[in-house]
C-alpha cells in the first residue's frame, strides 16, 4: 500500500486578503439590499404641523389695567406661557393670577391641549379668563389661521 500524501501550502497573506474581500462583499450586498428593499412598504411618517413657530400674545383687560399672556410655540408643541407687562400693582390686586397661570400652564405642557384643564373651585373665573387668553393666542399661532 502506498499512500500519497498531499501537502497544501497556504500563504497567510492570501488567506487574510481573501477573508477581508469576502467580508466586504457580504457587507456590500447587505447594504445594497437594505438601501433598496427597505423603502418598499414603508410609509412616510408625516406629522401634521399644528402651529407656526413663534411668540404670540393675547391681551387681558381688568378694570383700568391691561397685561398680556404670551405663548411660545414650535411646530407641534406649546413651549412656554407667561405674563408680559404685569405690573406689581396688578399682581397685588389679583394675587391668584400668577399661581393659577403656573398651574394651568403645567397642565397644558403635559397635555399639549386646552382640553380637560382642571381648576380649584375658588379659581374658576381666573382659570377661564386665562384659558380664553391662551386660546386666543393659540388661534393666532395655528397653521389654519391664515
Amino acid at each position: 500500500m502506498s499512500s500519497k500524501t498531499k501537502i497544501i501550502v497556504l500563504h497567510m497573506k492570501e488567506l487574510i486578503y481573501t477573508a477581508i474581500f469576502a467580508g466586504l462583499a457580504v457587507l456590500l450586498i447587505i447594504l445594497l439590499w437594505w438601501m433598496f428593499a427597505s423603502g418598499e412598504g414603508k410609509k412616510e411618517d408625516t406629522v401634521e404641523t399644528l402651529y407656526v413657530p413663534g411668540v404670540y400674545a393675547s391681551s387681558i383687560q381688568f378694570n383700568d389695567s391691561a397685561f398680556e399672556v404670551e405663548v411660545v410655540v414650535d411646530e407641534n408643541h406649546i413651549n412656554n406661557i407667561s405674563f408680559v407687562n404685569l405690573e406689581e400693582s396688578v399682581a397685588a390686586m389679583y394675587p391668584l393670577m400668577e399661581p393659577v397661570l403656573e398651574s394651568v400652564s403645567a397642565q397644558i405642557y403635559e397635555k399639549q391641549s386646552l382640553e380637560d384643564i382642571t381648576c380649584e373651585n375658588n379659581n374658576q373665573y381666573t382659570t377661564e379668563v386665562l384659558l380664553s387668553a391662551i386660546d386666543e393666542a393659540l388661534d393666532k399661532a395655528r397653521v389654519n389661521h391664515q
